[in-house]
């Protein structure tokens, strides 16, 4: 009798439950260590156990069951993954690699070290560290906490002496990380993924979006971006998943800074699915959730090639309707071939509950693939119907 693995997500969270689908399609069992009843992946799996993955016996427990342990966030004590490993469990990616994105100390160390381009960095301890640095690059600065922080969290800019104040509270024991303001163009992520026996691939590298340090847009691939800059930034994820030991998806973000010796600088790592990458769930042969099974499991990774000229994810954000169903007969029409995916999350404002993948058909332009995706986010969003339109409607459609 043919048996099929078992992959434990510890995290319950949107990226657990866009794993479901990928992993029905192919036969696999998933099962979740859920943060609680009511988070994004209950709904979407089978078997979701609700415990603290800071606990050690939770963990064990539950590692007990599945044949390859993995994530949908970065949190789980490195400490508690060690011992896993040494009792003989598959964690995916390693304690060693998940680090590296965990602490972002770490993460600069290795990068300088496999010479990649990082902004200016140092390891502060005090205002009087951060205001040495400051000397040495000019103001601002951007301070950060190694760990924890996310959309902006974690990150606080100091644009002058003064405000060194603002900074003495951050400074409770350890290192803090400094780095040069970076004057760049604009954001850009790759996704790489790596299986254990080594096999890697690439998606097309794209420009994120950000507003009030959220991911809102991601296009694919990154428009007018230079041939030799998309070739070199490729090659530096590759080079950080291998040279790490990466196993999974990795997402590399970087700053475009055009004029300098490399005209980009890597800004963070994120050691599994990624937002910048929602767009292949419908944009590429093989969707980032899908890939990221597939590479845990050590098997043949799928294609990376795009399906079409372009594509675009729109995130949507918490807003003013609450009724996100009743929006759908106006968001749905409004666009015909977008691809609506939500989070089974409540709506806050800024939460992310969802999003909008957009894919070219045919020779439509960025602009039109663009404006189809907001228009549909924005729809969901705010719960209000725009001007009808007809530019998306399928041939012989009323």
């Amino acid at each position: 009798m043919v048996t099929f693995p078992v992959i434990g997500v510890i995290g319950g969270g949107q990226l657990a439950r866009m794993m479901a689908g990928p992993a029905i399609d192919l036969g696999f069992e998933l099962r979740v260590l859920a943060e609680g009843p009511d988070v994004s992946a209950v709904a979407a799996v089978a078997h979701a156990e609700v415990g603290d993955y800071r606990d050690r016996a939770t963990l064990r427990a539950f590692a007990a069951g599945v044949d390859v342990v993995t994530f949908d966030h970065e949190h789980v004590p490195g400490g508690l993954l060690e011992e896993l490993e040494r009792e003989g469990v598959a964690v995916h990616p390693s304690p060693a690699a998940l680090l590296h994105a965990q602490d972002k100390l770490v993460m600069r160390r290795a990068v300088k070290a496999l010479g990649l381009p990082n902004p200016a960095w140092r390891a502060v301890t005090g205002t009087d560290d951060v205001a040495a640095f400051a000397k040495d690059t000019g103001w601002p600065v951007v301070l950060k906490t190694p760990r924890g922080g996310y959309d902006g969290k974690g990150v606080l800019v100091l644009r002058d002496p003064a405000a060194l104040p603002d900074a003495e509270s951050w400074f409770t024991g350890g290192e803090l990380l400094v780095e040069e303001f970076v004057p760049f163009s604009r954001e850009l992520s790759v996704l790489v993924a790596r299986r254990p026996s080594g096999e890697a691939a690439a998606w097309p590298v794209v420009e994120s979006i950000q507003v009030d340090s959220v991911c809102d847009e991601v296009i694919a691939p990154a428009p007018e971006l230079a041939p030799d800059i998309a070739a070199a930034v490729t090659k530096a994820a590759l080079k950080l998943a291998d040279q790490l030991g990466v196993t999974g998806v990795m997402a590399v973000e970087l700053f475009e800074v055009p004029g300098s010796a490399a005209g980009y600088l890597v800004n963070e790592l994120a050691m599994r699915p990624h937002n910048s990458g929602h767009w292949t769930m419908d944009g590429s042969l093989t969707g980032q959730f899908e890939q990221h099974l597939r590479a845990v499991l050590d098997l043949p990774l799928g294609s990376t090639a795009p399906v079409a000229r372009y594509a675009v994810m729109k995130n949507i954000l918490g807003g003013a309707n609450a009724d996100l169903f009743g929006a759908y007969p106006g968001a749905l029409s409004s666009g015909p071939s977008a691809k609506v995916h939500v989070y089974g999350k409540d709506v806050r404002p800024g939460r992310k509950i969802g999003h909008v993948n957009s894919i070219a058909i045919g020779d439509e332009s960025l602009e039109t693939v663009r404006a189809r995706a907001t228009r549909v986010a924005v729809l969901l969003r705010d719960g209000t119907v725009p001007p009808s339109t007809d530019q998306d409607r399928p041939k012989g459609s009323q």
